[in-house]
């Protein structure tokens, strides 16, 4: 027989002997607070920083439907013929066209008030569009080369 001044289980108290009043629930020291809200904050900035970058630039699409353009106009059988930019025409875009190969440069524009050449140009001021192409530079001889449309901003 068991002893009736031993405890047994079901005698025992189990759990806090008194009811949490709503003051000691869910409470958060006030600086872990702030400080999840700063880097909340932060994180928030940083997404919406990062978003405004990835945003396609405007400029730059102009930039390159005028180097498509020109690059139809000045490409025979998949190689560009700096002597075909004489016929280069932008209508509504001011457009400077460039080609680069072999240590020359050959520059033409679509009107009086396009780009001018690279050291006169402000970078800041002009939206550029550029791919690598073939160049040929005399004949039977081609070259590597870039085929770069700069356009004002």
């Amino acid at each position: 027989m068991s002893d009736s001044s031993t405890p047994t289980r079901d005698s025992e108290p189990i759990g806090p002997t008194k009811p949490l009043s709503t003051a000691d629930r869910a409470a958060v020291e006030p600086l872990a607070a702030l400080v999840a809200v700063v880097v909340v904050g932060l994180a928030l900035g940083l997404y919406a920083g990062a978003f405004a970058d990835a945003m396609p630039d405007g400029d730059r699409a102009r930039a390159e439907a005028a180097l498509d353009r020109v690059d139809q106009r000045v490409t025979v059988g998949g190689v560009v013929d700096p002597s075909r930019m004489r016929e280069i025409e932008a209508p509504g875009t001011e457009t400077a066209i460039e080609v680069e190969a072999d240590g020359e440069r050959w520059l033409a524009v679509s009107g009086p008030d396009a780009p001018g050449p690279p050291g006169v140009r402000v970078p800041k001021a002009v939206a550029t569009a550029e791919r690598r192409v073939t160049v040929r530079i005399a004949p039977g001889r081609n070259v590597r080369g870039t085929l770069r449309a700069v356009v004002w901003r």
